[in-house]
C-alpha cells in the first residue's frame, strides 16, 4: 500500500466513526471516570497504519486492561464514564494539542508507517475529528455535573508496561498527581494498606512510573486548571491483562475510592498551584 494512502484521512463517503463512548451514571454523584486509551481500534479508512496486527495487542496501541477496569468502576460507583474508541496510534488524547508526541511516528521501537510522513493538515484533521470531540464531551459532562450542585472529582484509569527501556518497573499500581492531594493522598494510603500490596513502598508508586505534573494532559486541562479533585491511576498491565484480572482491579479501586469520595473537601473547587511541566513525557508508556 502506498505511503500516501496510509496517511490519508477518511473520505466523505467513509463509514461514520464515533470517537467517544460513554456509560451513563449519576450526574450528581460527584465522580467522572475517564479512560483515555481504552481502544486499539482505527477508523476503517486508516487500515492498520501500515503496522502488523500484532502491534495492536501492545501498549503502543492502547492501555491493556484499563477499559474493563473502568467499566467495572462505573458500575460499582454509579458514575458516568467516558472512553475513546480509537487507538492512541491515530492520535493521543492524553496530550496537549501542540505536544510533539500527539501523533507518534516511532513508538517503543515500532515505526508507524502511516504516521511517518504525516503533515500538519492531517494532524489537524485527526485533532478536529477524533481528539477534540473527546475533550469537548469531557468538558460538557463536567459542566452538566457541576450544574447539579455537586462538584465532581475526576479519576482517569491507565495501565503501564512492566519494563521501560530495559528498566524494570516494580510497582503494581501508581498514582499520578500534580499538586492537589485530596484524592491522591488518601488513595495512596488505602492502597498501601492492602495485604497483597506489601511491602507497599515497593508495590505502590507515588507519582510512579512517571510524574503526573504534565501540562496539557487530560487531567491538567479538565481538572487541575478548574480546581477539581483528581487522580490518574496506573496499574501495571501484566496484572490486568485478562478481563478477570482487570475486573478485580476495578472492584478494588471502586471499593477504596467509595469512602474517599464521601469527604466534603473532594467536592469543592480548590485551586492548587500546578507543578505541571515537571513530568517526564518520555516515560508515559
Amino acid at each position: 500500500m502506498p505511503l500516501a494512502s496510509l496517511q490519508r484521512g477518511p473520505t466523505a463517503d467513509a463509514e461514520p466513526f464515533a470517537p467517544v463512548r460513554s456509560i451513563a451514571g449519576r450526574l450528581d454523584g460527584g465522580l467522572l471516570l475517564l479512560c483515555d486509551h481504552a481502544s486499539n481500534a482505527l477508523p476503517a479508512a486508516y487500515g492498520r497504519l501500515g503496522l502488523p496486527d500484532r502491534e495492536f495487542d501492545r501498549h503502543i496501541a492502547h492501555d491493556i486492561g484499563a477499559r474493563r477496569a473502568t467499566e467495572v468502576m462505573a458500575e460499582m460507583l454509579g458514575a458516568p464514564a467516558l472512553f475513546t474508541t480509537y487507538s492512541r496510534l491515530l492520535i493521543d488524547p492524553n496530550r496537549g494539542a501542540d505536544d510533539p508526541t500527539l501523533v507518534m511516528r516511532l513508538s517503543d521501537g515500532a515505526i508507524v508507517p502511516g504516521n511517518a510522513r504525516i503533515d500538519a493538515a492531517e494532524i489537524e484533521h485527526r485533532r478536529r475529528t477524533y481528539f477534540q470531540p473527546y475533550h469537548d464531551t469531557i468538558a460538557d459532562t463536567l459542566r452538566r455535573m457541576t450544574a447539579t450542585g455537586t462538584v465532581p472529582a475526576v479519576v482517569s484509569v491507565h495501565s503501564f508496561t512492566p519494563c521501560w527501556k530495559s528498566v524494570a518497573r516494580p510497582w503494581h499500581v501508581g498514582l499520578l498527581w500534580d499538586n492537589d492531594p485530596r484524592l491522591a493522598v488518601p488513595l495512596l494510603a488505602a492502597l498501601a494498606a492492602e495485604p497483597d500490596l506489601q511491602p507497599s513502598d515497593e508495590k505502590v508508586g507515588d507519582n510512579e512510573p512517571y510524574d503526573g505534573a504534565l501540562p496539557g494532559d487530560t487531567i491538567d486541562i479538565h481538572a487541575t486548571r478548574n480546581g477539581l479533585a483528581n487522580v490518574l491511576i496506573e496499574v501495571r498491565q501484566d496484572l490486568m491483562a485478562t478481563d478477570r484480572d482487570a475486573e478485580a482491579w476495578g472492584c478494588r479501586l471502586a471499593r477504596l475510592l467509595a469512602p474517599i469520595l464521601g469527604r466534603p473537601d473532594i467536592h469543592r473547587i480548590e485551586m492548587h498551584p500546578a507543578r505541571a511541566g515537571a513530568g517526564r513525557r518520555l516515560a508515559a508508556l
